[in-house]
């Protein structure tokens, strides 16, 4: 089943301060999760899944049409910033089986995900929980994504080593379908290089924050202003730099043998210090400001029916670091 997080106020040195930058909670209700939570591996072969391509296959006007949209926003994008449709995923493994995954998927599968035509972004290993996987891959477009997810899961690697892949989770299904949340917000590669295979961990990787607002659906359309005109400036003033946002895709999944997140409205923001100490003590202190408790935080809770903070350290051969 879903691991649900700890408090955040069980985090040494963090607590308060963090919960009050996200929003005054730092949970997403179990009970209002609409994804698929039988469907636990990392992909699944199974009685629903030509119900599930049959279904996909009658949304294909919508999108096409959403297709040309992001083939648009990709075209619009400055730099080497990726992508128009992107995947926030999380694991849940088998405790004690971390280093034993993170190689495996380093050394055998990043290489050849990327053959197959999507962005390996980054893979992170979750400060607060040893348990955690946690990755972000991108694509050009919807109609990308279903080649290339088909391409690699469909291809005699996978099938060959998917049973050693599948035997370290407990849970896989919680997945995130994203864009970004304006040209300028997706995730900005230039200069990133990844390191080669067999590559050993940096003594300090930094600290990368992924924050996932779960919105509410009277304010989930306007939230992407609300972002950028406050919460973003605010986060700027207190030394939090954004290097990236996502809301909800909101096209049908297209490869339904991998499920997602279906039925509910998100924002997500990343910031990455070079430093984490540093970066932990930047959050903490942008929430003792009166302007964040009397204004930013009122307003989060308005917005937001719950949120989640990821603080993540890279893998060796992750593309995002801090």
């Amino acid at each position: 089943m879903m691991a649900i997080r700890r408090p955040l106020s069980a985090i040494p040195g963090l607590g308060e301060s963090l919960s009050a930058i996200l929003g005054l909670r730092d949970t997403w209700a179990p009970a209002r999760r609409t994804w698929a939570p039988g469907r636990r591996l990392f992909l699944r072969h199974g009685v629903g899944a030509a119900l599930f391509a049959a279904l996909a296959q009658s949304q294909a006007p919508a999108a096409a049409t959403t297709a040309l949209f992001r083939n648009q926003f990709v075209e619009n994008t400055t730099g080497r910033r990726c992508c128009a449709v992107i995947e926030l995923r999380q694991y849940t493994l088998v405790p004690g089986r971390f280093d034993d995954f993170a190689k495996l998927f380093e050394d055998e599968f990043v290489d050849p995900l990327e053959a197959a035509g999507m962005t390996v972004i980054g893979q992170f290993h979750d400060l607060d929980d040893p348990n955690r996987f946690v990755w972000l891959r991108g694509f050009r477009d919807m109609p990308s994504r279903a080649e290339a997810l088909e391409a690699f899961y469909g291809g005699p690697l996978w099938k060959a080593r998917r049973d050693a892949a599948n035997a370290n989770f407990t849970d896989t299904d919680n997945v995130l379908l994203l864009r970004p949340a304006a040209p300028d917000l997706g995730v900005d590669l230039d200069g990133l290089q990844r390191a080669a295979s067999g590559a050993q961990a940096d003594a300090d990787r930094g600290l990368v924050v992924v924050t996932v607002y779960s919105l509410n659906e009277a304010t989930a359309n306007s939230f992407p202003r609300y972002f950028e005109q406050e919460l973003k400036p605010a986060l700027a003033r207190g030394g939090v730099a954004v290097t990236a946002a996502f809301e909800t895709e909101t096209s049908p999944n297209n490869f339904p043998r991998l499920p997602v997140r279906e039925g509910e409205r998100v924002f997500v923001w990343i910031a990455r210090f070079a430093d984490r100490q540093r970066g932990d003590a930047a959050l903490q202190a942008l929430t003792q400001s009166a302007q964040w408790h009397e204004q930013i935080a009122p307003g989060l809770e308005r917005r937001a029916k719950a949120t989640q903070v990821l603080r993540l350290a890279a893998t060796p051969r992750s593309l995002l670091r801090g």
